[in-house]
């Protein structure tokens, strides 16, 4: 079971990012997913979350109106669109399955599989 973050960089304040998650080894369109970040010194934190069939979104009230979580489950990869980034968008960000396959609704917690993160900058 693997879970491969990519997409992020350095960007100005105002700036997009796309990340990616590609995930194998295991029955990824069964499962939400969920992106978390954590920045220095900091508690990692939900983000956005996504269910099984991408019937259902969920989103951390900081990044509303300008994050967007999809997937595709013939690619078995979740995105991120990250749109007009804010410094305080600074941090590894983290893509995580759900434990529980087929769930109807996506939350904060109770994830089982974690990817590495990818990095992502916002310069002010």
């Amino acid at each position: 079971v693997q879970l491969q973050a990519s997409g992020g960089g350095l960007v100005q304040t105002g700036g997009s990012l796309r990340l990616s998650c590609a995930a194998s080894g295991y029955s990824f369109w069964l499962y939400g997913m969920g992106w978390f970040r954590q920045a220095p010194g900091k508690e990692r934190e939900f983000v956005a979350g996504i269910t099984w069939n991408g019937g259902s979104t969920m989103y951390d009230d900081s990044v509303k109106g300008r994050f967007t979580i999809s997937r595709d489950n013939a690619k078995n990869t979740v995105y991120l669109q990250m749109n007009s980034l804010k410094p305080e968008d600074s941090a590894i960000y983290y893509c995580a399955s759900d434990k529980v396959p087929v769930r109807a609704v996506i939350g904060t917690h109770d994830y089982g599989v974690w990817g590495k993160g990818t990095q992502v900058t916002v310069s002010s």
